[in-house]
């Protein structure tokens, strides 16, 4: 069996799984945020269970429009606050304490081996620390709160097998989107997807989680990469599950990439999947740029927009917003001295929240303006206005961007 039977076979009390069956497996842990929780309350008030099946288990992060934007929004936090006392749940995390996927990972919810359910889309990020992670509906979401078990069906597997050395400013964002744009936004639909190879096991785990961060994007179940000594020293534990695929697991197909050959990507407007190098698209003005969000606002992204920006200014006309995917995350942006940079280059740093990510708040988009983001999805109207534009880069390619107000490979910025 590949990683992912392995977890969905120990979720379901048997031996073996094989593709396409339905098992019924048990939760280590479940999380809604301030979007999704509510309804997933709802349903679950219907249900007409009195008390969630482990209240232990259960995560509530409010980050998607925090601090509250609206009425609406700070009535949708008072909902999960109340539900959060009624059920003794203590895992809930206010305003400021940022993106739920970060909050999952900061707060050590997440170990290799777990099988977690998360209404939410982007859950699938965990699969970088070796869990079985994917996103599920709100009423799905009730029903986990309810009984402590999901149905899923095996999925298929697709092998990502990536060997070479990445070059200088050609990050693990530039090679998600290349392999996006080789597989389709709908060409991994319900599959797995399973990355390997010398240039995984060299990448950081901060990249790690960027790549399964997007699987979705291609409409897979989840992301997985076998955990490793990377992954116990970021986690901070000692002893994990060595849970790893069988040299004779079998996969739907198998991807090979050299990661020597890539070189910046952007995805332009207004899909994933239409993916350019960088200096393809060169020049288009940009109106904002925003470097944050679940799959691009670690340290290491943070560290890596401050290398571009130290010394430089944002040019006039163009907004750069930041936002640090987390409160730990942003301390230590602090203590490193990343913040005093990007602020003395005129960018605006906002509270760890997803932010303009959805169109929330803290930027979005007026018609006809131009972003480029660090983030996930660049659909009509993600952002704002239907009639804007969205282009999806690395932060370094955001912050070249930023600083020369139009799309810029950052290679060409700083030779």
């Amino acid at each position: 069996m590949n990683i992912t039977e392995k977890i969905l076979a120990k979720a379901s009390g048997r031996k073996e799984v094989s593709p396409r069956e339905i098992v019924e497996a048990e939760v280590d842990v479940v999380m809604v945020n301030d979007l999704t929780g509510p309804l997933a309350v709802e349903a679950f008030k219907k249900i007409g269970v009195k008390k969630v099946w482990d209240n232990k288990r259960i995560v509530i992060v409010l980050d998607h429009l925090a601090p509250a934007s609206s009425e609406k929004a700070a009535e949708l936090h008072k909902t999960l606050r109340k539900f959060a006392a009624e059920q003794n749940i203590n895992s809930f995390y206010d305003v400021g304490e940022g993106v739920c996927h970060q909050v999952m990972i900061d707060e050590g919810y997440v170990k290799p081996g777990m099988l977690i359910v998360g209404a939410d889309s982007h859950t699938c990020t965990y699969g970088a620390l070796g869990a079985f992670a994917t996103g599920i509906g709100s009423t799905e979401a009730a029903a986990v709160f309810a009984t402590g078990k999901i149905w899923l069906r095996v999925p298929e597997a697709i092998k990502i097998d990536v060997n070479g050395h990445l070059n200088d400013l050609v990050t693990p964002k530039d090679l998600i989107l290349h392999i996006i744009s080789l597989i389709g936004a709908d060409g991994a639909i319900y599959k797995s997807i399973e990355f390997t190879g010398s240039t995984i096991k060299a990448m950081s785990v901060d990249g790690r989680l960027t790549l399964c961060n997007m699987v979705v994007e291609i409409g897979a179940k989840n992301g997985i990469i076998e955990p490793d000594e990377k992954t116990a020293e970021y986690l901070g534990i000692k002893d994990f599950e060595q849970v790893k695929s069988d040299l004779n697991a079998s996969y739907e197909k198998t991807i090979e990439i050299d990661a020597s050959t890539l070189e910046p990507k952007v995805a332009c407007p207004h899909s994933v999947d239409n993916v350019k190098s960088v200096r393809e698209v060169s020049g288009i003005e940009v109106d904002q740029a925003f470097i944050g969000s679940c799959t691009n606002g670690r340290i290491e992204d943070l560290r890596l927009a401050a290398r571009i920006l130290k010394d430089r200014k944002v040019k006039k006309g163009t907004r750069l917003i930041i936002i640090p995917a987390s409160k730990k995350i942003y301390m230590e942006a602090l203590r490193e001295g990343l913040i005093e940079i990007f602020l003395k280059a005129g960018a605006v740093v906002c509270n760890p929240t997803c932010g303009p990510c959805l169109g929330g708040h803290l930027g979005i988009l007026a018609s006809g303006e131009v972003c480029i983001s660090s983030s996930n999805r660049n659909f009509i109207g993600r952002m704002g206005s239907v009639k804007s534009y969205i282009y999806l880069a690395s932060p370094a390619t955001v912050a070249a961007s930023a600083v020369m107000g139009k799309i810029t490979d950052p290679r060409d910025l700083e030779a």
